[in-house]
């Protein structure tokens, strides 16, 4: 989960002690300096100490230890691009299986009575969670609610009370350059460190629809995922929980201020209801806004318009171009995306867009956002047992297909079986399964659902083959897959 690097105990201390003594005679070798100090010297004894920072906050920050069942496994996945999460993207749809599990990952407490804060691919499919403190207490955890689209997760140590806490700060008064400290767990070595600047806002890495990262350069490692990122008041600005590969020193953080809007459903319900448009988007640049003949540069031009959907009703077009929502600039599709997320579903929305090239006003009563990626039912029910069995036996995890999503993604196929999981090394990868695709046909026969497909597999024979027909953005293609 979350510890790339694994050493024994036995081999981190070693090092450490072969170290040392090289640096000994470095740090005595020169003589004690005499006459006035320099300039530069003054200068740096007059910088400030982060330690009072520090022993003010890293009371309340934990380490999360994690046992669970055929997840990912201890190795740092690559995720999708360049961008790793901790123990694997739970939203890229490429994990590593292994039986049982044993993982590491930081957290935060921000109730004396024990919720704490930390991502949802440290704690996600737990069947066992144990906090440690710095003071050396622990106690056994819950998982309280969970939310795989933004990566937080919310648990509660059981028997606690009148524990140190930390508070949430307001991510959107940090300014880049500003700076930060982050605190956790990296390769299990308790309570370290790190300090750094925030380097950029709301970064897209692609992960998921609501992506709004803050980036720093403060050193974060496996280990760190789900721990705080503070600014110098000792409020969490942010929950550390990816990095790019490659040792390049660069971190995101998921930012306070989506954390708050979330907590409230996340302790009620354990799970994120979200405002939904029905509309495909994407942003406006200026070369668009030119051939589109508008006065502005930012905004998301509507692509698609769901048919019976809120925007439908509203009577929203292709090619309108939303400038605003409730009176906040909208600049681009993914600002849009977010704001709707955390509207009230059932609530009434005034849109400004551009039609035409004329401005207009639309009065629009947000819907419910559909579970396309089926995470409620999961976290409700667990995998049924077809599914289980597929993803077991050729490494294939499959869900029904949504009209809308189908629509979406340009395919003409209502039914079939959505590939939503394919594990490295499995039989479905060395048939060039991807996650995206959707299985139309098996041995020629139609596929209505996933139910279907996987009934398909489960009942093949050991050393048979499926064919299976796949449909794509850009046509069918036919794939063999080899059942073991």
């Amino acid at each position: 989960m979350n510890k790339p690097l694994s050493l024994p105990r036995g081999a981190v201390a070693g090092a450490l002690i072969l170290v040392l003594p090289t640096l000994a005679p470095a740090q005595t070798a020169a003589p004690a300096a005499a006459g006035p100090v320099q300039p530069a010297t003054r200068e740096a004894q007059a910088l400030p100490s982060l330690a009072p920072l520090v022993e003010s906050v890293k009371s309340a920050v934990v380490n999360v230890d994690v046992q669970s069942r055929g997840g990912e496994s201890d190795e740092m996945s690559a995720g999708q691009g360049p961008f790793g999460f901790f123990g694997g993207d739970p939203r890229s749809g490429r994990r590593r299986e292994a039986p049982v599990r044993q993982g590491t990952g930081s957290g935060f407490i921000i109730d004396p009575k024990g919720l704490v804060l930390t991502n949802n691919h440290v704690v996600e499919g737990a069947v066992s969670i144990r906090v440690r403190l710095d003071d050396g207490r622990a106690f056994e955890a819950e998982i309280v609610g969970r939310d795989p689209l933004t990566d937080v997760a919310l648990i509660r140590l059981k028997k606690a009370e009148n524990l140190p806490t930390v508070k949430l700060g307001d991510s959107d008064a940090m300014r880049v350059g500003d700076w930060v400290l982050a605190i956790g767990n990296p390769f299990g070595l308790a309570s370290s460190v790190s300090s750094g600047i925030l380097s950029a806002r709301a970064r897209n890495i692609h992960a998921g629809p609501y992506d709004d990262f803050l980036q720093t350069d403060a050193a974060i490692n496996p280990g760190n995922s789900g721990g705080p990122l503070f600014n110098l008041k000792g409020e969490v600005v942010g929950i550390n929980t990816a990095i790019v590969g490659g040792g390049t020193g660069i971190g995101f953080s998921v930012p306070s201020n989506l954390v708050k809007a979330l907590l409230p459903q996340l302790e009620k319900s354990g799970a994120v209801t979200r405002a939904w448009l029905g509309i495909g988007i994407q942003d406006l640049n200026a070369e668009l806004a030119r051939a589109l003949k508008l006065p502005v540069n930012e905004g998301a031009i509507v692509t698609l318009v769901n048919e019976d959907s809120p925007a439908g009703r509203a009577g929203m077009k292709q090619d309108d171009v939303i400038v605003t929502l409730d009176g906040q600039k909208v600049a681009s599709g993914g600002e849009l995306t977010r704001s709707v997320a955390l509207k009230t579903p059932g609530s009434t929305s005034t849109v400004e867009l551009y039609r035409d090239g004329k401005k207009q006003t639309v009065k629009v009563q947000l819907g419910t956002r559909p579970d396309i990626e089926r995470l409620g039912e999961r976290s409700r029910k667990g995998e049924d047992s077809d599914a289980q069995s597929s993803k077991a036996r050729v490494g294939l995890s499959l869900s029904n297909v949504d009209p809308r999503m189908a629509q979406r993604a340009g395919l003409k196929a209502s039914q079939g079986a959505l590939i939503t999981e394919v594990q490295p090394g499995s039989p479905a990868e060395r048939a060039e399964l991807e996650p995206g695709m959707v299985v139309v046909e098996a041995d020629r026969k139609p596929v209505t659902s996933a139910e279907a497909l996987a009934a398909v597999i489960r009942k093949t024979p050991a050393g048979g083959t499926v064919l299976l027909r796949v449909l794509l953005p850009s046509g069918q293609s036919l794939r063999a897959l080899s059942v073991p």
